[in-house]
């Protein structure tokens, strides 16, 4: 069990056997040996382990609760296997942290996600998304208005929301089934931390797409072109792009669309791409403003200021609900969060994590 955890944590950090056995000044062999369970490493090498694969010692102790199943990348051909397996390493032991807090408390304090009824058995056409995501919207009773905070949202419905550190563009998000020991089951949403706000909400509702729409798309349809057209009419319902744009438009000015991507979370391209779908511009007209986009550069990054990420705030929240119902220790809820006991302490009791210096001048 130490080796296989010693293994992932490895993958999971990036680290070659080779890159490894440097930080600990041992051979590539000594870690293969390590990860076998042939040699158990001492406890200032496990240590050294630990910080050199960026997680806590508990880690290599914490008996494996959750695998991971129907994991689905949302990603380009760059991304390869093992950062594949590596993202899938990370992911579920944030689940396991995150099953290990549900299940320390007598009731759920959480929503078990079910796909809405308003979802067809089958659909046939991309056209019908529209009507499914404003059945889901209303089923869900999210009104037309735009969604303030759609990570907020998606985990008070059951799903189990996560931000993963993936310096690398190829990777969006994923979606998985975790399976408990219990046999119970959650969906998990991940998405990349590097992606600004706008990116990273429309993966989740791309992600979610999956969720809803699995084994419910005739055989014709592209399922990530479903899920796409999904996520547009999640994030900016049909009612409501014509609305805020109007009807029968020959063109639309990249600032308008720039504000409406702020009120809305959706980039300005998915707006121009909305306006499309919703036949208020002509597609001419389209293909000209997506020549704009890339002779302007804005296809890798828009103008203005990009819209905020998007954090996760509910683990947090319910980790210090568990310990101030003592349903969990002080050294589990660090442990939880990730941060050293001294930190937690601080950070529990509302203290700054350090002392500034004392200006010279005010001890003279």
């Amino acid at each position: 069990m130490l080796g296989q955890r010693i293994h992932q944590a490895r993958l999971a950090a990036g680290l070659t056997l080779e890159a490894l056995g440097q930080q600990l000044g041992v051979s590539k062999a000594a870690i293969q040996k390590y990860e076998k369970g042939m040699v158990t490493p001492d406890s200032a090498k496990l240590l050294k382990i630990a910080k050199a694969c960026g997680v806590r010692t508990e880690y290599f102790f914490r008996k494996q609760t959750v695998q991971l199943t129907d994991v689905e990348f949302r990603k380009t051909s760059a991304f390869g296997v093992k950062r594949e397996e590596a993202v899938q390493i990370r992911v579920a032991e944030m689940v396991e942290k995150r099953i290990a807090l549900l299940n320390a408390f007598p009731e759920s304090p959480i929503s078990r996600f079910i796909v809405p009824d308003c979802v067809p058995g089958k659909i046939s056409e991309l056209v019908e998304l529209e009507a499914v995501a404003d059945g889901v919207r209303r089923e869900w009773t999210l009104g037309l208005n735009p969604i303030g905070d759609l990570t907020d949202t998606l985990e008070t419905l059951g799903l189990l929301i996560l931000v993963v550190e993936v310096e690398h563009k190829a990777f969006s998000g994923m979606t998985a089934t975790a399976v408990a020991a219990g046999g119970q089951q959650y969906p998990v949403i991940a998405v990349s931390s590097c992606w600004p706000g706008d990116r990273q909400r429309f993966t989740l509702a791309h992600e979610l797409a999956h969720v809803l729409l699995t084994g419910r798309l005739e055989a014709s349809i592209d399922e990530e072109k479903a899920c796409d057209r999904f996520a547009g009419a999640f994030l900016a319902p049909q009612s409501a792009v014509i609305h805020e744009i109007g009807e029968g438009r020959h063109r639309l000015e990249p600032r308008e669309l720039y504000r409406l991507k702020h009120e809305y979370g959706l980039s300005m391209r998915g707006w121009a791409i909305r306006a499309l779908q919703c036949e208020i511009i002509p597609h001419a007209y389209f293909q000209s403003l997506m020549k704009l986009f890339s002779s302007r550069g804005w296809n890798r990054g828009e103008p203005g200021d990009p819209l905020a990420p998007e954090v996760p705030q509910l683990f947090e929240q319910l980790v210090y609900r568990a310990l101030a119902e003592q349903l969990i220790s002080e050294a589990k809820a660090a442990e939880l969060l990730g941060i050293p006991r001294m930190q937690f302490c601080r950070q529990r009791w509302m203290e700054p994590l350090w002392t500034e210096p004392l200006d010279a001048a005010a001890n003279q």
